[in-house]
C-alpha cells in the first residue's frame, strides 16, 4: 500500500536497524518506497536490512550515511543515542531533522539543548518515542504495521512547529501512528506507569517463579497461558531495559513503591469481602484499555 502525494523525505538514515528502527524502514519503504533509506548499524545486522528489504543500503561509517540524510532516526539504546547526539550534530546537513526513539526523554532532550540550536538555518531536533514494540528485539521481529494505531510520543507543544518537524508529522500518520505532544518530564513520569513497572513486575514475578519451582518442575510445569501472557514481558532483554532504568530511576522507583503499597494492599483483603472491591477497580481499568484496541 503507498500514500498518495509525495513522500515527506527523500533521504531518511536510521541510526539502528533492530525492531524499532527495522519496523520504522518497513513501514515507509511500504507506503513511500520511493525514499532512500540507508542504515547505520554493525556488519550483519545491515545484511540482514538490506535483504528484508527494510534499507535500500547500509554503512559502517558514519559520516558516509549522515551525508545527506534530510530524516535521521535514532532508534538505539538510550544511553547510544546520548553518546551519539554530539556527532550526529555535526555531521548532519544544516537542513536535516534529528528524532529519536529512546523509552526515556528527559535526559536526552537536556543534552539535544546543548548539542542543536533549533533555529532555522540549523539542524532540527524533536525526541519522540513510538508506544509499540515487542517482548523479541532485533530485525528478524521488524514488521511494516508496528506503529499502525500506536500513540507515538512527540516532546514539545505542538504549536507552531517548525517545517521539518510537520512533514514527520505527515510521515507518522502516513504510517498509522498518532501523534501525541508533551513534555520530557511527563512523559518519563506516564511511561514509568505504563510501561516501566509492567516490565519490572513481570521480571519480580519471574524470580518468585524460578525461586519457588522445585527440583521435579513444579509448579512451573503446570502453567498455562495464564502465566505466558502475564509474563510476555519477562522474555525482554537487559540490554534495552538498563538504559531505561539508569535514565528513569526516580519514576520507576516511586512506580515500584505504589506497587508494592497495592500488592501491601491487597494482601489485607484476601480473607475479606472488600477483596470484590479490588477486582471491581481492576475490571474497569482493564475495560477502559480495551477502549485504546
Amino acid at each position: 500500500m503507498t500514500m498518495g502525494g509525495p513522500a515527506p523525505f527523500s533521504r531518511i538514515v536510521v541510526l539502528g536497524t533492530g525492531l524499532i528502527g527495522g519496523s520504522f524502514a518497513l513501514a515507509v519503504r511500504r507506503h513511500f518506497p520511493e525514499v532512500e533509506i540507508v542504515g547505520w548499524d554493525r556488519a550483519e545486522v545491515l545484511e540482514r536490512a538490506r535483504a528484508c528489504g527494510a534499507i535500500t543500503h547500509g554503512s559502517l561509517q558514519l559520516v558516509e550515511v549522515l551525508r545527506g540524510a534530510e530524516l535521521v532516526y535514532l532508534a538505539l539504546p538510550v544511553g547510544t543515542i546520548l553518546e551519539m547526539l554530539p556527532a550526529v550534530a555535526r555531521g548532519v546537513e544544516h537542513t536535516a531533522l534529528v528524532t529519536d526513539a529512546g523509552s526515556t526523554k528527559a535526559a536526552i532532550l537536556r543534552l539535544s539543548r546543548v548539542v542543536f540550536r533549533n533555529e532555522a538555518h540549523t539542524p532540527y531536533f524533536v525526541g519522540g518515542h513510538p508506544l509499540t514494540g515487542k517482548e523479541t528485539a532485533g530485525i528478524a521481529h521488524a514488521e511494516a504495521e508496528l506503529f499502525r494505531g500506536a500513540k507515538y510520543a512527540l516532546i514539545g507543544s505542538g504549536e507552531n512547529v517548525d517545517d521539518r518537524v510537520a512533514r514527520l508529522l505527515r510521515l507518522l500518520e502516513a504510517l498509522g501512528a498518532v501523534p501525541v505532544w508533551m513534555d520530557a518530564e511527563t512523559h518519563d513520569w506516564a511511561v514509568a506507569i505504563i510501561s516501566h513497572l509492567p516490565q519490572m513486575a513481570a521480571v519480580a514475578l519471574a524470580r518468585v517463579v524460578a525461586d519457588e519451582t522445585d527440583e521435579t518442575g513444579l509448579p512451573l510445569k503446570l502453567a498455562g497461558r495464564g502465566l505466558r501472557e502475564t509474563l510476555r514481558l519477562a522474555g525482554s532483554p537487559y540490554e534495552i531495559w538498563r538504559d531505561i532504568a539508569l535514565t528513569n530511576t526516580d519514576n520507576l522507583a516511586r512506580a515500584l513503591d505504589r506497587l508494592a503499597q497495592a500488592v501491601d494492599h491487597l494482601r489485607t483483603r484476601l480473607a475479606t469481602h472488600e477483596l470484590r472491591d479490588e477486582f471491581e477497580a481492576a475490571n474497569e481499568v482493564y475495560k477502559i484499555l480495551r477502549q485504546f484496541e
